[in-house]
């Protein structure tokens, strides 16, 4: 959408734009939304959102069942209509309304053609979408599990789902892709020990996180901006309850941006006895941005911000700097494939690669061994992936243990969290400890 451009009036027509665009460019989704007008009221920004992240979840399937409809591809514009009622179509199944429902759709569909694209190209969706509605409301899922059709089914990369059946076996993988495929619901944590949660938030089964209930962000946004709350995934809890900083503690966070888990570890630090020490570090990048925001909520402890290359020189920054070379506890958080968070990160799934899976444990490993240089005597190391995939989790650790680096280490402790299992994001948790 170019800034001279009028962004359409109405969460649909908005949401079939970016969905133009995501077509047309593949942009990043939370970078495409972030440009939603300002003046866009919660309740219409909730339903773009909603039908963007729906088209894109179940882009592999639509984009199946509509190549088969169309011969030749129409104009991003009209593409993006086709999609965005596909999905509406994908929501009406088995509604008790169905039929009237998919009527209601096709028209509207059409009437929003003829402003987005043209007349002519509303006669096209009337008839494509018409023909779409059964082939996609009367399907369910493939009961035997052959990767083509899980994957054309559940709208995953068919090279993805034969991975996943390797690893985790037909049962597991038709949860993930099902688990994947299910809007995620959105969390928060409760900071504000002084204070109770008001009683529109649900708590969950895991301690200080709780459900945000629909239509309340409004409610909510005040709340983050006093610093009551942040927006988190139980999952994240995983990697602070093994690294266990204490109060006093001087703790290095590792590839920090946006900056949650340092928070959450200032929260822990504090939460008996204000004091100690966080040294976060990351690239330059947009990022830091995120970080700097959330550093500056924490009180209690103190903060140093370190813009710099783990791999290149970062310990002569610190000396530069004035800060430890050498910590009690230090947390690597590490780029990774996220294959633990596509309910979150619906667009990942499309923009992996095969290759991906060589190239992320290769760097992974090399921030451990450069990571494992700042741990002191009796020190932890707490590596930390929100991947599910062996290569990026046990391998890694495997091999770093295999090197002359991983003498001094030992593997504490270790935790994977595969979401059908445990009800939140993916995740790979492990605690080394030198002696």
């Amino acid at each position: 959408m170019s800034t001279q451009e009028a962004p359409p009036r109405g969460s649909w027509p908005l949401a079939a734009q970016y969905v133009a665009r995501w077509l047309d460019q593949r942009d990043r989704v939370d970078t495409l939304l972030e440009k939603m007008p300002s003046g866009l009221s919660p309740s219409d920004r909730a339903r773009c959102q909603h039908l963007v992240y729906g088209v894109i979840r179940h882009y592999g399937r639509l984009e199946s069942e509509i190549s088969r409809l169309v011969v030749h591809p129409p104009r991003f514009a009209t593409r993006a209509v086709l999609f965005v009622a596909g999905f509406e179509l994908i929501e009406a199944n088995n509604s008790a309304e169905e039929e009237g429902m998919v009527a209601k759709i096709v028209h509207h569909a059409v009437e929003q053609t003829k402003t987005l694209a043209s007349p002519a190209e509303s006669r096209l969706v009337n008839a494509v979408v018409r023909k779409l509605a059964p082939l996609l409301n009367k399907e369910s899922p493939p009961k035997v599990a052959q990767a083509n059709e899980l994957a054309d089914y559940y709208s995953h990369p068919e090279w993805m789902v034969k991975r996943w059946l390797v690893q985790y076996g037909a049962e597991n993988t038709r949860k993930l892709l099902e688990w994947n495929q299910t809007p995620a619901r959105a969390c928060l944590r409760w900071r504000d020990a002084s204070a109770l949660p008001p009683d529109f938030l649900t708590a969950t089964e895991w301690p200080g996180y709780f459900e945000i209930g629909a239509g309340r962000w409004s409610d909510v946004e005040p709340l983050l901006k006093a610093g009551q709350v942040y927006l988190q995934d139980p999952a994240t809890r995983l990697a602070i309850e093994l690294l266990d900083p204490q109060s006093g503690e001087s703790v290095l966070d590792l590839c920090a941006a946006p900056g949650g888990k340092s928070l959450l570890i200032a929260d822990t630090m504090t939460a008996k006895v204000p004091g100690g020490q966080i040294v976060a570090l990351d690239l330059p990048s947009p990022r830091i941005d995120r970080l700097k925001e959330n550093l500056a909520k924490i009180t209690g402890v103190e903060v140093a911000l370190v813009q710099a290359d783990l791999l290149e020189g970062f310990s002569e920054v610190l000396k530069e700097h004035k800060l430890p070379t050498s910590y009690p506890a230090v947390l690597l958080d590490s780029p990774c494939s996220n294959t633990g968070v596509m309910r979150h990160r619906i667009d990942v799934k499309w923009r992996l690669q095969e290759g991906d899976f060589r190239k992320h444990p290769k760097q992974q490993l090399a921030l451990l061994h450069a990571a494992a240089r700042f741990v002191g005597p009796g020190g932890r190391l707490l590596y930390s992936t929100c991947s599910i995939d062996a290569d990026e989790n046990e391998k890694v650790i495997k091999a770093f243990f295999d090197s002359r680096a991983g003498g001094p280490f030992k593997l504490e402790k270790s935790v994977l969290s595969y979401p059908w299992a445990t009800g939140h994001d993916g995740a790979g948790v492990f605690l080394l400890r030198r002696s």
